[in-house]
């Protein structure tokens, strides 16, 4: 699967979802190299709904490529909130138009972010700039000829 999109399933969740294939919360954490505070985390925002067995959280494919869309969604930056509005939208029986168009503001939106960003970085490296050179100017006003170790 690509980031949060309808796309084909990996062979392997085919084959287990009609197996009935369950998972613990330590074989999710050490597949995905992520820890077992963090799964309970992702359950407590809505994001997974593990069965129960006694005390024992029983994940299913389900829950997997949940987790899987989760932490591909927090690669791109997204917020939980967002993630998991993505992830319900992903499925949902109705048109992927919603999902697609809600995606798309998302990736708008962080776009806009990180521009605004990178333009606020640009400023910053500009004043540093700046500054180094009335610095070194000083210097070379002072008989220093040579520029502090970074």
């Amino acid at each position: 699967m690509t980031t949060l999109d309808r796309s084909t399933p990996d062979a392997g969740d085919v084959a287990q979802a009609t197996c009935g294939v369950t998972y613990t919360i330590t074989e999710l954490a050490q597949e995905f190299d992520i820890t077992p505070r963090a799964i309970r985390f992702y359950e407590d925002m809505g994001l997974l709904t593990p069965a129960r067995d006694g005390r024992n959280r029983v994940y299913t494919v389900r829950d997997r490529t949940r987790l899987k869309l989760t932490l591909r969604g927090k690669r791109l930056g997204l917020s939980l909130q967002e993630i998991k509005q993505l992830v319900d939208m992903y499925e949902s029986p109705s048109d992927t138009t919603q999902q697609l168009n809600a995606f798309l503001a998302i990736l708008q939106s962080h776009r806009d972010q990180l521009e605004q960003q990178l333009e606020d970085i640009r400023i910053t490296l500009a004043e540093i700039q700046q500054h180094e050179e009335r610095a070194l100017g000083l210097l070379a006003e002072a008989g220093q000829t040579r520029m502090p170790e970074r």
